[in-house]
């Protein structure tokens, strides 16, 4: 027992340092409560929060390893997560774009199409970032692989995916929290413009360059 609380003590370990990690999960959650506020950000980590679940289960179960060594399930998984990484990038820059040519418009308005009517549009755009993301299968794989032996405990396993979902909706959610305080919020919102287009900029090429990785591995 005590070898399975060292192991699960490093996979919480890696899995932190992993989630302090710039990436697309870190650039939504800073896009949209910059936005939206401090409800929608805490949606949006909840989201992100159980995409990482499904990823865990997947992997813990083997199931995520056995699409992973099929060249081509793989590769229609990456052609998917790319694809809607760039259409969110894309759809944000071409939204800042139409914004900038309707000069009337209140600079405070964000973009329709980025729009978040309600918290279940938040938690399920948080929930696809990240189950569509294929570098968070592959290192999932490469976690659960490596760490949890076949002879692990169904309690140490359970136990292990507590401990990757409370410690991703935690880091999201406080993310979110410090970003929109009042005072950071308002300075953030007269950055707001930049802070679209950088993550615009973000998500298009990651994925364009997953897109175009799976396609040249398939050919």
């Amino acid at each position: 027992m005590t070898n399975e609380y060292q192991i699960l003590l490093t996979l919480a370990s890696i899995h932190w340092i992993a989630l302090m990690s710039p990436g697309p999960d870190f650039a939504l959650v800073i896009q949209n409560a910059t936005r939206y506020g401090r409800t929608t950000g805490i949606y949006i980590a909840l989201g992100l929060s159980f995409g990482i679940l499904i990823h865990s289960i997947l992997s813990l179960t083997g199931i995520s390893l056995i699409v992973h060594t099929h060249p081509v399930w793989f590769a229609l998984i990456q052609i998917a997560g790319g694809s809607y990484l760039a259409w969110l990038g894309l759809s944000t820059l071409n939204s800042l774009y139409q914004r900038r040519k309707v000069r009337h418009q209140p600079e405070t308005q964000p973009p329709a199409s980025l729009c978040l009517d309600n918290h279940k549009q938040a938690f399920s755009k948080g929930f696809l970032t990240n189950l569509l993301n294929p570098k968070a299968l592959v290192f999932f794989i490469s976690l659960m692989s490596s760490l949890i032996p076949a002879d692990f405990s169904a309690s140490g396993k359970m136990l292990a995916l507590v401990i990757l979902w409370g410690l991703s909706f935690f880091w999201f959610a406080i993310l979110a929290w410090l970003l929109s305080g009042q005072r950071l919020q308002n300075k953030l919102q007269a950055a707001a413009v930049y802070i679209d287009g950088l993550c615009g900029v973000i998500f298009s090429v990651l994925g364009l360059m997953i897109g175009y990785h799976a396609f040249t591995s398939l050919t």
